[in-house]
């Protein structure tokens, strides 16, 4: 490796160590990067990034060095998976995955932990990693119109800080409702009716 890579190298070890939160008043001041390449340009200074409706099947590796990203929409593309990489972005806070075909959350979205908005609605999800109660920080889980069937119990994790849980237009049955609602007692839950599904 030559002198110039080391010393990149940890020049980005030292930002990602020194990466600062933004409040949600400063991340929203903050440019909106709708390109990848726009966005390699200035890496450092990409706190918004997003490539929606861009009929992605797959995610640029590139994304998963914006170590300072905070806020990612990918939503309205044609992704069937996001990659265990994702955990690599442990700055983001607001993720948006709706209207895939993703039908699963790799583990590593439990390394996400300043996440507080998580919008996966409209894909085939149908579980939950159990890491999924690592997001100590998470307040909003939009899960609406997926095909959730399976609620990890480490989901209860969340009870004191998720504040809501859409579950709108999925098929899940009373019995099931009333176990979602035990493992998260004060969190706002949306239910359509319940369906006579097993």
């Amino acid at each position: 490796m030559s002198k110039i890579a080391c010393i990149i190298g940890i020049v980005l070890l030292h930002l990602t160590a020194n990466a600062q939160l933004l409040s949600q008043n400063q991340l929203d001041e903050q440019p909106i990067f709708t390109s990848i390449s726009e966005a390699l340009k200035n890496p450092e200074k990409v706190y918004r990034l997003d490539l929606s409706k861009q009929k992605l099947q797959s995610l640029p590796k590139a994304v998963f060095g914006l170590y300072n990203l905070q806020e990612l929409n990918l939503a309205k593309n044609k992704l069937f998976e996001i990659p265990q990489e994702i955990g690599n972005l442990t700055n983001l806070q607001k993720l948006n995955v709706s209207k895939n075909n993703i039908t699963t959350l790799p583990a590593s979205i439990g390394s996400l932990t300043n996440l507080t908005e998580l919008v996966a609605n409209q894909n085939d999800i149908y579980k939950l990693p159990a890491e999924i109660g690592n997001l100590i920080n998470l307040e909003k889980l939009d899960l609406w119109s997926t095909a959730m069937d399976v609620f990890p119990q480490e989901i209860s994790m969340l009870k004191n800080t998720l504040k809501t849980l859409d579950l709108r237009v999925v098929l899940i049955n009373d019995d099931k409702q009333k176990a979602i609602v035990e493992l998260l007692p004060n969190t706002n839950i949306y239910f359509s009716k319940s369906c006579n599904c097993h």
